[in-house]
């Protein structure tokens, strides 16, 4: 199973450059049609089919650290030592 993930954007700290949106491997950032307070479009997460996995690039490339990461990693299946047994 590979790493979900989801992103949330402060979207009246962001200035929409698209930074975020070029960044984006699985192209699941948009920027809004609307505009927020300081008149600009912001950065918002399109993801209906759940292909964000997380990875954090978007995050990196925002210049103002409007993005924030949630990463969900499916735990690791344990191994039988074959102590005890």
């Amino acid at each position: 199973m590979a790493a979900k993930g989801r992103i949330e954007v402060d979207q009246e700290r962001c200035k929409g450059c698209g930074l975020c949106v070029t960044a984006c491997p699985k192209q699941v950032i948009v920027l809004e049609e609307w505009v927020n307070q300081r008149g600009y479009h912001p950065a918002a997460l399109h993801d209906p089919n759940g292909d964000c996995t997380g990875c954090a690039l978007c995050a990196v490339a925002c210049p103002d650290a409007c993005i924030t990461v949630y990463r969900l990693v499916p735990a690791r299946k344990r191994e039988k030592s074959g102590v005890g047994t």
